[in-house]
């Protein structure tokens, strides 16, 4: 492919930017209003990251503006927890919102609406139970058929509404129902319900209502109420368009578009919020920021970047068909950001210890690169002395061929400091190696070796006398299978069991004593950590964010 093709794929349009595009130059809208409007039930995941960055990207790049509006309709199950989280978790991924807005702000003129339906014979109030309703809309195949409710007077109607709403009724005694077409090969335009009663305390409203309108009816509604020129959602409210197109001509209000996309599912994980309230509950994780959980703020909490999560967005694209992206692509897009912005540390998870014999001096400040990456990280202070740990994975008494880390007789370089030689072996009485007494060759400092010896192993390493203790959380994928929520069975028997592993005690360079929870770190030759906001002075925890390559396809998981 030649380089001029290439930028040219890359700055193709996506279907909705050619749609945009074409409604901007046809003169049909000055500018566009674009609207993101979660339910406060559960704290966002990375599905609606996608969205986020979609609604908002697209107002970034046309004009406009993107409305955070709360489809705040269901008291039962919403709650201002899940309000702040979604404001912070939205600002995190770095937009900010034209307005912040809610359902519940629309309720008066909503009841309006539904009564402005009512007197043009377009609702009425139904007495049916919701078996009942469900079993007089038919099937795909036969027609439904309307009960003796729709023949009700216009006044009737309208007295019956009044009552719901002032409480008069139990919930599920009555409904108000759209009056459309109950042979509509559409199953969601035969007479929907627009309004239920539920006496439930709402977390903006109170107990002021107990009648609420349902999606069909305040989605459309709401959007035309902003003047939102495109309402973008996923493709499984297709069939609702015909619904939110209706409503809005008879009501003759603004003409909001719905426009639909395809979700991307995410591989190794759920996002069903059902599932996930689960998964917390019955405590299989912390919480809803718990690390391994694919919502936004457990992703935070792990260490990923917001620059990484738009990333991904925007590598997976925009399109009209449901496919399975590997989370593998999210962990590359943190490795490509951190690898150029984490500070580099030296942690042991496993120490044994290194005497060097031949070490004379008290001691001696190396200096080392805080990220090669970046030119104006600088370097920092390490101290170094005749005693060190090192991981005990990196030394073999009996190593095979091409074995290239520490072994009796074999010699490695220590990081930013000398080559060492392997001299000696010391072990307990059960025969576990508890040191390994070494020489050091005083010609091979880093930055100044003037010996000519060649070494092909290079290990981390921290100073015996100078060093910190900190817990870290090595993590990984949640679940052991792709496509957990579609296997058969409980998806929660495909739990990863190994999602979770402790080192209680690391050993790490002083300077992570001073380490900020927004700072993130490489720790060599271990992958990119952060610290954990549970964090204190007195217990430092480092999350691991995604190892330093790709374990599980190089494992063939």
């Amino acid at each position: 492919m030649s380089a001029d093709k290439h930028v040219e794929e890359e700055k193709s349009l996506n279907f909705l930017e050619e749609i945009v595009e074409n409604d901007l130059a046809a003169g049909k809208y000055q500018s566009i209003m674009t609207r993101f409007p979660p339910e406060p039930n559960g704290y966002l995941h990375i599905g609606h990251a996608s969205s986020i960055c979609l609604n908002f990207g697209l107002t970034q790049k046309y004009g406009g503006g993107t409305n955070l509006r709360f489809d705040d309709t269901n008291p039962v199950t919403e709650d201002t927890e899940y309000v702040e989280s979604i404001k912070e978790d939205i600002k995190w991924l770095g937009f900010e919102w034209k307005n912040e807005l809610y359902a519940s702000d629309y309720f008066e003129t909503l009841y309006a609406y539904a009564i402005k339906l009512i007197r043009e014979g377009l609702a009425y109030v139904d007495d049916s139970s919701s078996e009942e309703i469900a079993e007089q809309k038919g099937t795909p195949t036969q027609p439904g058929r309307r009960n003796q409710y729709a023949e009700r007077s216009v006044e009737e109607n309208l007295q019956l509404f009044a009552d719901m709403r002032a409480g008069k009724y139990a919930d599920g005694e009555k409904v108000l129902r759209a009056n459309i077409d109950m042979a509509s090969s559409n199953m969601l335009m035969r007479d929907p319900i627009i309004y239920r009663i539920k006496h439930a305390h709402h977390h903006r409203t109170g107990d002021k209502w107990c009648i609420y309108p349902m999606y069909d009816f305040a989605h459309g509604q709401s959007d035309s109420i902003e003047q939102i020129t495109h309402s973008i959602c996923t493709m499984e409210f297709i069939p609702h368009r015909e619904v939110y197109d209706w409503l809005i001509e008879k009501l003759e209000i603004f003409p909001s578009k719905q426009y639909e996309f395809a979700r991307r599912n995410l591989s190794h994980t759920v996002t069903s919020k059902r599932k996930l309230l689960q998964l917390v509950n019955e405590k299989h994780v912390i919480g809803w920021d718990d690390p391994r959980m694919p919502t936004i703020a457990g992703y935070r909490r792990r260490g990923y970047t917001p620059e990484s999560i738009r990333d991904f967005c925007e590598r997976i694209g925009v399109g009209k068909r449901e496919n399975m992206v590997d989370v593998g692509l999210l962990e590359f897009c943190a490795r490509e950001h951190l690898n150029r912005i984490a500070l580099r540390r030296m942690v042991v998870f496993d120490p044994v210890k290194v005497v060097i014999t031949n070490y004379s001096q008290d001691g001696e400040i190396l200096l080392a690169e805080s990220n090669p990456e970046d030119v104006n990280s600088g370097n920092r202070e390490i101290s170094f002395s005749n005693e060190l740990y090192i991981e005990r994975e990196d030394f073999m008494e009996n190593p095979p061929k091409k074995y290239f880390r520490l072994a009796p007789g074999q010699k490695v370089r220590l990081k930013h400091a000398y080559i060492i030689q392997c001299d000696e072996v010391v072990k307990d009485e059960s025969g576990t190696v508890i040191q390994l007494n070494c020489t050091y060759i005083p010609e091979t400092k880093s930055g100044a070796d003037t010996s000519g010896i060649h070494v092909k192993g290079t290990l981390h390493w921290v100073n015996a006398k100078d060093h910190i203790a900190i817990q870290v959380n090595e993590y990984d994928r949640l679940f052991t299978v792709e496509d957990p929520a579609g296997e058969t069975g409980d998806f929660q028997s495909y739990l990863n069991p190994a999602s979770l592993k402790v080192v209680p005690n690391a050993l790490a360079e002083p300077s992570l004593k001073e380490a900020g929870l927004k700072e993130r770190f490489q720790f060599l030759r271990k992958g990119y950590f952060v610290l954990d906001k549970e964090s204190s002075k007195d217990k430092l925890v480092f999350n691991r964010t995604v190892t330093l390559k790709d374990s599980w396809a190089k494992a063939g998981k």
